[in-house]
Order: C-alpha cells, then structure tokens, then sequence
C-alpha cells in the first residue's frame, strides 16, 4: 500500500497571515492534526510514502525519514516520485508514475490541488483532496484507510 503524499496543504496547511514555523531541520512544522491523521492511516494500512510534494528534491530520502520522524510520524519507507525537469503539473506527475508501474495500484493520493480533478476517474477515485487552509483531518484518514483496504489490487 502507497500514500502519494504532498505537503503544502495537506500536512502544512496554507495559512497566508502567518509565516509557517521552521524547525531546526529547516523544514516546516506539519500541523498537529495532519500528523495524526497520517499516522493513523499508516498505523492503519501499514502504507509506505511517496512524496508528490514540490519540495520532493529538497531533501535526499535519508533526510525526508529524518523530517517526519521529527514530527512524530514513523514511516515504513519513502521515496519520492522522480525530478520534475520538464515542470510538469502534478497530475501529468502522477500519470507518469502510474504508467510507469507494474505492480502498485494499491494507493490512494493526499493533495490539494485542483488539477487532480482532471484525472481519469480510475485515478481520480484514488484521491483523497484536502482543503488548503485546512489540511488533512481524521475524517479524510478514515476515508483514505478506507480506501486502502477496500482496494483490488488490479494490472493495467
């Protein structure tokens, strides 16, 4: 099982009137709420990460463990989807990932952005979408574990 993960609004909650906390790994602090929900799906479903997130390349995988164990999550296993040279969209991002794969429908995607809503809809069921200023909430983790565990694993 894979969480396609991204951070900006969904573990970090855009709140435009105050400057997010920095910790001393220079990351942002994830918000309380968001780091219990993830934890509770990973808890949960035993799923592992992949960082979608536009701050994947700014940290090697070592340091992304380290961030999230900083913010009391403990993830099984990280990776994070390949560098976008070509800046493309995060849906294309994802398009690209998932015909790349062999083996992995089992996920479920965590992210804000709207541009997902134009997915093809065997993707599209997959996405869990947050809202920006709010973030990731017990009820969008039960919702993703759901989703998780009621997956058929299917090749494409």
């Amino acid at each position: 099982m894979l969480i396609l993960l991204d951070i900006d609004g969904v573990m970090i909650p855009a709140t435009p009137w105050k400057r997010p906390e920095i910790l001393e790994d220079n990351f942002m602090a994830f918000s309380v709420q968001a780091v219990k929900a993830l934890d509770k799906i990973i808890l949960s479903t035993s799923a592992d990460i992949l960082l979608t997130t536009s701050h994947k390349d700014s940290f090697d995988l070592s340091q992304w463990q380290e961030i999230f164990k900083k913010r009391n999550i403990i993830v099984n296993k990280i990776n994070k989807l390949k560098k976008n040279n070509l800046h493309l969209s995060r849906k294309d991002e994802i398009l690209n990932w998932y015909d790349s794969q062999k083996d992995e429908t089992n996920f479920v995607i965590l992210d804000d952005d709207k541009s997902l809503n134009a997915l093809p809809s065997f993707l599209k069921e997959k996405l869990i979408q947050t809202s920006a200023t709010v973030g990731l909430t017990n009820y969008l983790a039960e919702e993703a574990i759901e989703k998780l565990n009621n997956q058929k694993i299917e090749f494409v």
